[in-house]
C-alpha cells in the first residue's frame, strides 16, 4: 500500500472514504510482490496495481464491496487450467489480496487513524513500518500497527500487548533493512488462540546512487538512477565539470576528492556506488575504501586494460581476493552499447540484475523464472 502513499495521502486529507486491496502473498509467477497495492475510493476513483491487469477488474469489485459493507476481507487469485477464462494469473502464480475499508466512520477511525499516520509518513520520505494482520482469526484480520525506526508504534492488533510488542520489534527489524515482507508470530498459539500472519511494509527513504566522475556517461546514468528511484549523488573533485547545468536531474553535487568524499558520507546495504571516472589517482583510494563498505553494488567503468591494471594497483595496496570479488567491473552487461544512454541502460540493467537475483541473459528461450521469489517469512516462537 505504500507504494501509492503519496496519492492515498491527498485522499485522507481530502476526507474521502477509501478501500485498499494488498498483495499480501505471492506463490509461483507473478507480476507484484508483496505491498502492491489498488485503492478505490467512494466515488470509483482508482489508482495503483495488485497484478498488472490481470484480476483487477474482480479486485476493484471487491474494493467497492469492502466500502459498502465495512469488512476486510482476504481473497486468493490463481489460474485454472480446467477454465481458461476463470479470473486469475495467466502467468500462472498464486496472489492473496487482503481488501481493507479505510472509512471515517466511527467503527473505522480506529484503522483510519494508522493508515493516515503511515501514508503521511511515507508521503513525506520518513521511515515507518506498517505492520497488518492478513492471517488469523477473522475479528483481527486487517488489523494494524505504525512502527517508527526508534521502536515507537500506535495503533493496535487487538490482541494481548506482549503481541503488539513483539509484532512491533519484528517490524522494526525489517525497517531498518528496508524491507518488506511477512512475518509469523505465535507458532504454537497465542493469546488470540491460534497464529497470526503480519505483512510488514517498510516504508524508508528512496536508497542512494552516488555517481563518481562528472563525464557524459555520468549525466546518462543520472538519468537512468532518478527513472530507478534512486537519490543520486554526482561526486567529482573538478569544480569546472560538477556543476549544475551538467546535472540538472542529480539530487546533490558535490565538489571533493571521491575517496574523501565516500569516507564522509552515510552509505548502507541498498547503496549503489558507480565509478565513472577510470582515472587511477582517483580509482584505486576510492575503490579500497568502497570494497570495504557494506553497500549494494560496487561498479567501476574502463576498458579492459584498464581493468587488469586497477585490479593490480588494489592488489598492491592490500585489498583482498574476498574484497575484489565484489567488484563489477568492467561495469554493466553486454548490450553492445555505443552511446552514454545506451552505457547507462547497461549499467542500470547489471544493478537491477545483481540487487533482483536475475541471470542477465534474454529471457526468450531460457528457463530461468521472470518473477524471482521475494524476501520469505520469519516465524517466531508464541508470544503468549
Amino acid at each position: 500500500m505504500l507504494d501509492i502513499a503519496e496519492e492515498l495521502n491527498r485522499w485522507v486529507e481530502q476526507g474521502r472514504d477509501f478501500a485498499v486491496a494488498t498483495v499480501v502473498a505471492v506463490t509461483g509467477s507473478a507480476p507484484r510482490r508483496p505491498g502492491a497495492a489498488l485503492a478505490v475510493d467512494s466515488a470509483g476513483t482508482a489508482i495503483g496495481s495488485v497484478s498488472g491487469g490481470c484480476v483487477e477488474g474482480a479486485v476493484y469489485e471487491l474494493c467497492q464491496q469492502a466500502l459498502q459493507d465495512g469488512t476486510t476481507v482476504l481473497e486468493r487469485f490463481g489460474y485454472s487450467d480446467e477454465d481458461a477464462f476463470a479470473v486469475g494469473l495467466t502467468c500462472g502464480g498464486v496472489i492473496d489480496i487482503l481488501v481493507t475499508p479505510v472509512r471515517s466512520d466511527v467503527a473505522g477511525s480506529a484503522l483510519r487513524a494508522v493508515f493516515a499516520a503511515a501514508l503521511s509518513a511515507a508521503a513525506r520520505g520518513d521511515a515507518a513500518a506498517l505492520a497488518r494482520i492478513t492471517e488469523g482469526p477473522d475479528a483481527l484480520r486487517g488489523r494494524a500497527l505504525l512502527v517508527r525506526p526508534d521502536g515507537s508504534y500506535e495503533g493496535g492488533l487487538g490482541g494481548h500487548p506482549r503481541l503488539d510488542r513483539t509484532a512491533a520489534a519484528e517490524a522494526r527489524a525489517l525497517l531498518e533493512a528496508g524491507r518488506t515482507g511477512t512475518v509469523v508470530l505465535g507458532e504454537r498459539g497465542s493469546r488470540c488462540g491460534q497464529p497470526l500472519t503480519l505483512l510488514v511494509e517498510s516504508s524508508v527513504p528512496p536508497p542512494r546512487m552516488i555517481v563518481f566522475g562528472a563525464i557524459d556517461f555520468a549525466a546518462a546514468l543520472v538519468r537512468a538512477g532518478a527513472f530507478l528511484g534512486y537519490h543520486v549523488t554526482v561526486c567529482d573533485a573538478r569544480p569546472v565539470f560538477a556543476t549544475r547545468d551538467r546535472f540538472p536531474d542529480a539530487d546533490e553535487i558535490v565538489v571533493d576528492w571521491p575517496h574523501r568524499y565516500l569516507a564522509s558520507t552515510a552509505v548502507d546495504s541498498r547503496t549503489v556506488l558507480c565509478v565513472l571516472t577510470h582515472d587511477a589517482k582517483f580509482d584505486v583510494p576510492l575503490l579500497e575504501l568502497a570494497l570495504r563498505l557494506p553497500v549494494a553494488f560496487v561498479g567501476a567503468m574502463g576498458s579492459r586494460r584498464t581493468h587488469e591494471d586497477r585490479d593490480r594497483r588494489l592488489r598492491e595496496i592490500g585489498v583482498t581476493e574476498r574484497e575484489l570479488a565484489r567488484l563489477h567491473s568492467p561495469i554493466g552487461l553486454d548490450l553492445g552499447a555505443r552511446t552514454p544512454e545506451e552505457t547507462a541502460l547497461s549499467i542500470a540493467a547489471e544493478i537491477v540484475a545483481v540487487r533482483r537475483g536475475g541471470s542477465g541473459v534474454p529471457l526468450t528461450g531460457a528457463h530461468t523464472p521472470i518473477h524471482h521469489d521475494g524476501p520469505r517469512s520469519r516465524v517466531i516462537g508464541s508470544v503468549a
